[in-house]
């Protein structure tokens, strides 16, 4: 007989320590048949066992740790995988990975475990990022149950569940040929996953002994000014409750809406502006209104032309800064420049403007270059004018 300290596993199979390979197959296989759950639904949680033997014996690297070590060999060698916590602590007592230093969120954290958090999308305006707004957000979550006082029945009336042993989950094993077998963790039905079970005639009144009810919780949420889109707002402990557990938080994620005159780049606004052909030779002036509903005056003289696409800053009207809103970006206007369609203006608008921006059109619509000068203006005595009558048109060198 081979040299072991343990035979436990063997046992199970039913072979003795030195059977061969071949003897622990023709072993696992006629066991196999007999306590398969397909063909055996009362057989419990043999096959489990007949499983995990046949796998560590099979295994030369285990199996040499189990025949040296016995026990303590699997454990400190992670005999079996994750998936085998359970039946090695059926078989041998005691968790497999509690054993080996592995620690719940619990023992990590130094108290309790904690919950999850819940995540909410919360959608705001760029005026609501420029001015900062305060608003009441109304969410539904799981609070204690207060006549239970979050123990889902009388004192007493909590019990372990029996087919998950208090874990919440099962492990499923399926054949899928011989020598190779599947796992498959599952929440269990017979306690929801909780691991604990609460007689129907023990259970709470009011919460049906599920420990907890939802409740309508109003939040004030604050957004300050200049805060940016996914940004986000914490409400710490506010996410749901539950026994034994410390809640998670309520996390906001802002979602700036599209405007449709501005658009945020960090800390700057951008916008775009049409004007005229006359404004851009001209001159003019606009008003704009801001997004705290201001009206700002923008100015721009005779004489400097507005090319298309041009770009010009209004300092200190952009974004105010995040917890320093005094400080702020600068407003972009890019200019688009509108053509007359058949390439006539109207002298009728023109004289919206002062003399000397009229003859600043007509000279530039002239165009001297050195001895060549092309006349664009056309007298009526000569010519049929325009649309409007006599007026200037565009000419191309």
């Amino acid at each position: 007989m081979a040299n072991v300290v343990d035979t436990k596993l063997y046992d199970i199979l039913g072979v003795s320590p030195s059977a061969t390979e071949n003897e622990l197959k023709k072993a696992y296989r006629k066991l196999a048949k007999e306590y398969h759950p397909d063909k055996n639904p009362n057989a419990g949680d043999k096959f489990k066992e007949i499983s995990f033997a046949y796998e560590v014996l099979t295994n030369p690297e285990k199996k040499e740790l189990y025949d040296r070590y016995g026990e303590q060999g699997l454990r400190e060698g992670g005999g079996g995988g994750a998936g085998m916590e359970d039946i090695f602590s059926h078989i041998f007592g005691g968790g497999l990975f509690g054993f080996m230093g592995g620690q719940s969120s619990r023992s990590r954290n130094g108290g309790r475990r904690r919950g999850e958090d819940m995540v909410h999308p919360l959608k705001v305006s760029l005026e609501d990022l420029y001015n900062g707004k305060t608003t009441k957000l109304q969410i539904s979550k799981n609070v204690l149950c207060s006549a239970c006082n979050g123990q889902g029945g009388k004192t007493g009336a909590v019990q372990k569940c029996g087919t998950c042993r208090g874990r919440g989950m099962r492990i499923m094993i399926r054949q899928l040929a011989p020598g190779m077998v599947q796992q498959m963790q599952t929440v269990c039905n017979d306690c929801s996953g909780e691991g604990e079970v609460i007689s129907e005639r023990d259970r709470c009144k009011q919460c049906e002994g599920r420990k907890v009810s939802k409740e309508v919780k109003v939040l004030e949420v604050h957004v300050d000014k200049g805060m940016k889109h996914g940004q986000k707002i914490t409400f710490s402990g506010e996410a749901d409750q539950s026994p034994n557990t410390e809640p998670g938080d309520i996390i906001l994620v802002l979602q700036e809406k599209e405007h449709e005159e501005f658009r945020r780049d960090g800390n700057d606004l951008h916008m775009s502006q049409t004007i005229g052909l006359v404004e851009a030779l001209c001159g003019f002036q606009l008003t704009l209104t801001h997004l705290d509903g201001r009206h700002l005056l923008i100015k721009y003289p005779a004489g400097k032309v507005i090319e298309p696409g041009s770009v010009r800053i209004v300092h200190g009207e952009g974004m105010p800064q995040y917890r320093n809103p005094f400080e702020k970006g600068d407003l972009y206007i890019k200019f688009d420049v509108r053509f007359p369609d058949n390439g006539w203006i109207s002298t009728e608008k023109l004289t919206f403007y002062d003399f000397s921006a009229y003859i600043f059109v007509l000279v530039y619509f002239q165009g001297s270059s050195g001895n060549q000068r092309r006349e664009a203006y056309n007298d009526s005595s000569d010519e049929e004018g325009g649309p409007h009558g006599p007026g200037v048109q565009c000419t191309h060198q």
